[in-house]
């Protein structure tokens, strides 16, 4: 686990900060479609993601969902930060976008490790302005651009996590996590294929330009 740790954060941590990781930490291997957070529950690790992707999402009083924000390598979660700090419960639901391999640390240490290492109280900051720029990001796209402008954007995020150009989620999963309608996404779906931009498969959609 420590040579994984110096690749993906050694940038970040000294070498005395690494090995403490690598001594309290825990490995973790996850599928697609694993629920690490869920809304309501007590958080007792944070995660440090070595590869993969997580998709963070919230929801409303009917239990529809929204999709929030994607972690990737090299991330933490501010959502996660909060809760640990101030041992709340969790407002959002983090489920790995794809397979992923991460780092649980103990909530035990957040604090001291802000107290003894520098580079750590600054990799919490970057964390929280990171993701509250997304989190603007999505409110933006919600408050001023049409859906087809959302769902374009939607797609680019996925692609580029793929990272072979497709996107494997139904046009009822993509609608939950945009909080629309499924036939609103199809319709929006055929539109953009007719511009060229992607191509519907049975399975899967294929973007061609985004």
């Amino acid at each position: 686990m420590i040579q994984e740790l110096k690749t993906n954060f050694g940038h970040l941590f000294e070498d005395e900060l690494l090995h403490e990781i690598n001594q309290v930490g825990t490995y973790k291997e996850v599928p697609e479609g694993f629920k690490l957070i869920e809304i309501g529950s007590y958080v007792k690790v944070m995660p440090l993601l070595i590869s993969g992707a997580i998709k963070i999402l919230r929801e409303d009083n009917d239990g529809d969902e929204l999709l929030l924000y994607f972690l990737e390598k090299g991330d933490t979660c501010a959502m996660t930060l909060s809760c640990c700090l101030g041992q709340t419960k969790s407002e959002i639901r983090a489920i790995s976008e794809t397979e992923a391999k991460l780092i649980m640390v103990p909530i035990q240490k957040m604090e001291e490790w802000s107290a003894n290492y520098k580079s750590w109280r600054k990799f919490v900051f970057a964390s929280y302005h990171n993701r509250l720029n997304e989190m603007l990001s999505t409110i933006d796209s919600i408050a001023f651009l049409k859906m087809d402008e959302r769902l374009l954007n939607y797609l680019g995020d996925k692609a580029r996590i793929s990272k072979d150009g497709i996107v494997h989620n139904t046009h009822q999963e993509i609608a939950y996590e945009l909080h629309t309608s499924r036939v609103v996404v199809s319709r929006l779906l055929k539109k953009l294929e007719n511009l060229g931009k992607i191509e519907l498969h049975r399975n899967y959609i294929l973007i061609k330009e985004i």
